[in-house]
């Protein structure tokens, strides 16, 4: 092989390598909020594994006026979020997500109403999670939750 068709196959593989690796905002957009959904779904199956395999080893959970680790989060609060996510039905809205390049955030607000360990529940939440892209998809990075306790009938 002479030097223009090692060049011409070496272009060839690079550019059919970015364009495997792209894809259409829509898509990365819809992959970020499906990760998202993902998570939701594992609390409400009271599944830790799953749950846990979305959150990056680096991740950090923002609740409460507090900040945790991963691994904090995972011994302290993730038990009882997933019994709460079986115990109270949240009708979650819809999830509005923005991808620049690697990193993604995703935000939603949700109202949670029922009764959880014989407490009346009736509130308003706000959520953001930030992402990253991994070689095995989408992995989130950072949580933010707040809630704010809502009047009767609304």
């Amino acid at each position: 092989m002479d030097i223009r068709s090692i060049w011409l196959v070496t272009l060839v593989l690079a550019t059919h390598t970015i364009v495997a690796q792209a894809q259409s905002p829509a898509a990365d957009s819809a992959a970020a909020t499906a990760a998202v959904g993902s998570f939701h779904a594992a609390l409400a199956r009271g599944d830790a594994g799953a749950a846990l395999q979305l959150l990056a080893p680096d991740a950090v959970i923002l609740e409460s006026g507090s900040v945790e680790t991963r691994e904090e989060y995972r011994s302290h609060h993730l038990p009882a979020d997933m019994e709460f996510a079986q115990a109270v039905p949240a009708r979650q809205g819809a999830m509005q997500a923005t991808v620049s390049g690697d990193v993604a955030w995703v935000n939603s607000s949700s109202v949670t109403q029922g009764t959880f360990r014989g407490r009346a529940i009736n509130s308003a939440g706000a959520e953001l999670m930030v992402l990253s892209r991994t070689a095995a998809g989408w992995v989130i990075r950072a949580i933010h939750w707040s809630s704010r306790t809502l009047r009767s009938g609304g």
